[in-house]
């Protein structure tokens, strides 16, 4: 695979992890996304395989395939969706941190403890990439309230998640999976279009092989001539 999330074959490689607490809906937003259907409910720590069966993607331990075409360009995307992930207990995330190349943070609005766990991930998220180009990690980063159909329910207000995306400069929208199938479409469309700008970015910035070698020779071979 070349850098960059990029494949041979002139396809790109994009990397989406959907997280969030033991029923935020992870597995809803993937699911409207990839078939523009609601999986209704469903027992998340049941065997997933026969919820899916009728889907056209491939899964394989909570990893969902599925090729498609956005602004000309070919995408392999694999969405990541932990689907029993817990509300308590430490946040690693080791694995996940380096293999996504964006993310999407869910949360319920109806469940205040599903918001806080949307918060710890996020602050795990920007600690591990203090080193990286912040730019491009917050602009893979969108944050979710879900369930927007249970209002009469709600347990966190639009402005809390609003500031929260502030303080952690990433997107922020509201939404229901069962009912807004065009609103969860646009969400993840809108991270695909800036994680493979991200990539643009790091192809424009990474200079060519030949370039890199002259580089280094004229590096080594001018330091030896200075000492002499």
């Amino acid at each position: 695979m070349e850098a960059g999330g990029r494949p041979g074959g002139g396809m790109t490689e994009v990397k989406l992890a959907v997280l969030g607490g033991s029923g935020a809906g992870k597995s809803a937003l993937a699911v409207r996304f990839l078939t523009r259907r609601f999986i209704g409910e469903y027992a998340s720590n049941a065997g997933t395989n026969a919820c899916f069966l009728w889907m056209p993607c491939y899964l394989l331990e909570c990893i969902y395939t599925k090729h498609l075409c956005l602004d000309g360009r070919q995408i392999h995307l694999e969405i990541y969706d932990p689907c029993s992930q817990p509300q308590r207990g430490k946040l690693s995330l080791t694995d996940e941190l380096h293999w996504a190349d964006g993310f999407i943070i869910v949360y319920d609005i109806s469940d205040r403890a599903s918001f806080a766990f949307a918060k710890a991930l996020l602050y795990r998220i920007r600690e591990s990439h203090i080193g990286a180009c912040k730019k491009m990690v917050e602009s893979s980063l969108f944050l979710v309230g879900n369930k927007q159909d249970l209002c009469h329910m709600r347990e966190v207000g639009w402005d809390e998640g609003q500031k929260l995306a502030m303080d952690n400069k990433c997107q922020f929208c509201e939404l229901s999976a069962a009912e807004h199938c065009q609103e969860v479409m646009a969400m993840f469309t809108k991270v695909l279009r800036n994680i493979t700008s991200n990539f643009k970015v790091k192809e424009k910035r990474r200079p060519s092989g030949s370039k890199s070698m002259a580089k280094l020779i004229n590096n080594v071979f001018g330091k030896r001539r200075k000492s002499v």
